[in-house]
């Protein structure tokens, strides 16, 4: 069986301390023998629902914090993008680069992410059908010189999507389960256990959500079968920036990620 992919860390770059002291809690991620582990931080949280929200040091700083995570513990690096000027300057820290799921179609950003030699993952839209989230994928496949949309293909030249939920009413997300297997056949899939709790807009001026339910949707997700996991993590997670009732405190980590393990071996 191949390596499970993870991709964790805070939500926002808060501090270099901070920065350091989850990734310094990560490390049973990085050494795990059956984990292929991606630190994950975002430099600017571009689509906060308040304009007082904090958003983080920016490209410039944000990157060279990333940067020294990289040198100093070997981690490999997943970031978000939000303009298409920025790929060029971030694949020269990340080894991944993430489309948000509110830009999951916008055609040049694809692009140019795919011009770059990282990992291309592309976040399904809360507004999103599954099966057209094919379309995106192939965006990103013809610009690497491929043709068509299959599981293969996308693995074949780096591209793999991630699961986060679907609008549902207001206020709250809903993931079905069937997107997995949809999304699946076209590329990789990566299931966001922490955004998938989320509450957009649900505490006044800011997203809420609810951390409680995130070991129950990794589990069924890896009953289902995907390629990997993303889950936000920090060691204070009441008190932390920026989606703070999503993440899992750092210390609940291996646990969750040993019963993820456990339940794959069994449903492959």
């Amino acid at each position: 069986m191949s390596k499970m992919i993870f991709l964790s860390g805070p939500c926002v770059i808060e501090s270099y301390e901070n920065l350091r002291r989850v990734a310094e809690d990560l490390k049973f991620l990085a050494t795990h023998p059956k984990i292929d582990f991606y630190f994950k931080a975002s430099f600017d949280k571009a689509n906060r629902t308040s304009l007082e929200s904090f958003r983080g040091p920016g490209l410039k700083d944000g990157l060279e914090l990333l940067k020294r995570i990289k040198e100093e513990f070997d981690y490999k690096i997943i970031t978000d993008i939000h303009e298409s000027y920025q790929a060029k300057e971030i694949a020269q820290v990340a080894d991944v680069i993430q489309i948000p799921a509110f830009l999951c179609r916008q055609t040049d950003l694809i692009v140019e992410v795919a011009k770059t030699d990282c990992i291309v993952n592309i976040k399904k839209g809360q507004f999103m059908n599954p099966n057209d989230m094919q379309y995106s994928v192939l965006k990103a496949i013809k610009t690497r010189g491929g043709g068509q949309a299959t599981y293969e293909e996308s693995k074949k030249y780096g591209i793999w999507v991630t699961e986060r939920g679907n609008s549902f009413g207001y206020g709250n997300l809903v993931v079905d389960m069937r997107s997995l297997v949809i999304m699946r056949k076209f590329a990789p899939v990566i299931f966001d256990a922490t955004h998938s709790v989320q509450m957009p807009g649900g505490a006044n001026g800011k997203s809420g959500g609810d951390r409680t339910f995130v070991p129950y949707l990794a589990k069924a997700a890896a009953s289902v079968g995907v390629d990997g996991f993303f889950a936000e993590t920090h060691f204070n997670p009441d008190e932390a920036l920026s989606d703070g009732p999503n993440m899992i405190p750092t210390n609940n980590m291996q646990a969750l990620v040993e019963k993820i393990l456990k339940i794959q071996e069994v449903a492959q």
